[in-house]
């Protein structure tokens, strides 16, 4: 059984046959080929699969694709235009934030929601931000500055 939806993606209009009980994550990773979203441990705990729908970070392994019916998705491969890296992104960089890389799409995405909603946010309102992702080389000092650097470059 398949259901027809219809959704953007990346600024892509799809509309598409969908299985109802593939998640987003693995749709996003098998079917468009979108790999920067990251399979961690599929049960909602890591955030290496977080992408935004409708503005909002969610863990992309607890959504099945037909509740993005008629929403619109951000994955980390929407970040850049045009060729051009996101702030988010630049700053992660520049701050050293990237360390083995694999929960990076998913801390990028979590902190474009934050300074979408908070474009000046304090420490704290980082830690509290990206709590729901984790990262196994402990490089948190350096993400946090990293967001806080790229909050700064956005309010310039």
């Amino acid at each position: 059984m398949k259901i027809n939806i219809k959704t953007k993606i990346n600024d892509k209009v799809y509309e598409i046959s969908v299985s109802p009980n593939q998640t987003l994550l693995h749709f996003l990773r098998e079917e468009l080929g979108l790999t920067g979203t990251k399979c961690g441990c599929e049960i909602g705990e890591c955030g290496a699969c977080t992408v935004l729908i409708n503005g909002k970070a969610v863990n992309s392994c607890l959504v099945l694709v037909p509740q993005i019916h008629n929403k619109e998705v951000l994955t980390v491969e929407g970040l850049s235009k045009d060729g051009e890296l996101h702030p988010l992104q630049k700053s992660f960089i520049e701050y050293g934030a990237v360390h083995c890389g694999f929960c990076t799409p998913g801390l990028l995405m979590t902190a474009k929601e934050l300074l979408d909603e908070n474009p000046d946010p304090q420490e704290i309102e980082i830690r509290t931000a990206i709590a729901g992702n984790l990262c196994r080389c402990t490089g948190y000092v350096q993400i946090v500055e990293a967001i806080k650097g790229a909050s700064k470059e956005i309010n310039k």
